[in-house]
Order: C-alpha cells, then structure tokens, then sequence
C-alpha cells in the first residue's frame, strides 16, 4: 500500500477508502480461520485501519501490525493513539526481503492488498520470512485479486493489472497457481481459497510439520 496516495484524517492517520470498505469482509473470514487465541502478524499493515478494525472484531487474539514505509508506521501509530487497544502491539518496521525479521515466532500471518503492488521477490521475501516464523499448523492468509490458471476473474482486475504495470513492469495481479507453487516450495499447503467482494480472494496457506521418517 503506498501511504502517499491515501487520505488523511489530520494528524498523522490516514485513511484508505478500499481498506475501509473491505475491512468487515476480510475480519469475517478471519474470525473463521485463524486460531481462536495467539498472535496474528500482519505484514504490510498499511495506514493501519485493517488491524484496529480486527482487534475489535477478535479480541482474543493478539495483533502485531508492521510496515516497511516510514508514512504508513506513523498512520498505524496515529491509529492506535486515536483508538487504543489492548490486544494490538505497537508497529515494527518489516521489509519481508530482509533477514532476520524483526519478530522471532507467531501463530499466523496476514497479508493484505501486498504482494501485486511489490515485485515478485516481496512475494518470495513473504514466504520465505513465513516458513522461519510460524510452527506447523501455523496459517499465511492472503487477500486480494488474483488470477486463476492464467487468466483474470473479472475485467476490473484486468484493467487494474495493467495500470499497475504501467507504473512498474515488476508489479501485477499474481496468478493463484504461481503462488501456491512458491507456497509449496516454502513448506506452505493452499488450505483453501474463499471468494471476496469486488472480484477479490481470500487465499489460506497451512504450514506443514516435518517430513515423516
């Protein structure tokens, strides 16, 4: 998320209208999937709206938001200081291509809207952090638009692949084959995908145990 192009509700908080939209959706299937109790890493938690609004849907679970761009930790600060929360963490700075990551273990991962408007390495970068940080059974969920063998699910995600291409040749609409390979050469198995507003996905990865002897 480039925090330069968003809104701002003064101070440092800033506001992203596609994150106010699909935050209720996404908290949902959350709800759902990942474990009733423990910490939840949110790598690229940009302005910070996602993680104040899941903290309050699961207030069992611990929140740990991080970011890579300065303008969008200090939104996440601003976030929290407007609506403290007990169960969220104060926001680390992560570059998912950098070892080590600045958190030594969590009980699942989520990623939001990242790793299209990234190059493909903040995608092998992600996994590749993933596999080190989280313990068998330990969940990666990803959500945005994707395409499937190949080919886009709906026009606007089409259109919205070629604008972000024309911005930078290494961004793109990530095909879903193409990153559950990456998933699987991680020690990552696609649990199963669930269907979002705006032609979106919600893609869930399990971590696997050791091999059996």
């Amino acid at each position: 998320m480039r925090c330069e192009e968003l809104g701002s509700l003064g101070s440092d908080r800033l506001v992203s209208p596609s994150a106010q939209r699909n935050k209720a959706p996404i908290a949902e299937v959350l709800g759902r999937v990942l474990p009733e109790r423990g910490l939840v890493l949110e790598v690229g938690s940009g302005t910070g709206q996602h993680v104040v609004h899941f903290a309050r849907a699961m207030p069992a679970r611990s929140w740990q938001p991080s970011e890579r761009d300065p303008q969008c930790l200090r939104s996440i600060a601003a976030w929290l200081a407007a609506e403290p929360l007990a169960n969220v963490r104060a926001p680390v700075h992560l570059d998912v291509g950098a070892s080590p990551w600045p958190i030594n273990s969590a009980d699942a991962l989520v990623s939001i809207n990242m790793i299209h408007i990234a190059p493909w390495s903040a995608a092998e970068g992600l996994f590749h952090g993933a596999e080190a940080l989280l313990d068998a059974g330990g969940l990666l969920c990803l959500y945005g638009p994707f395409r499937r063998q190949g080919r886009h699910t709906a026009p606007s995600n089409e259109a919205f692949d070629a604008q972000l291409r024309a911005q930078n040749p290494d961004w793109g609409v990530r095909d879903l084959d193409d990153v559950a390979r990456l998933a699987d050469d991680n020690g990552f198995d696609l649990l199963r995908t669930c269907e979002m507003p705006a032609d979106n996905l919600t893609v869930i990865f399990r971590r696997r145990g050791p091999a059996s002897s």
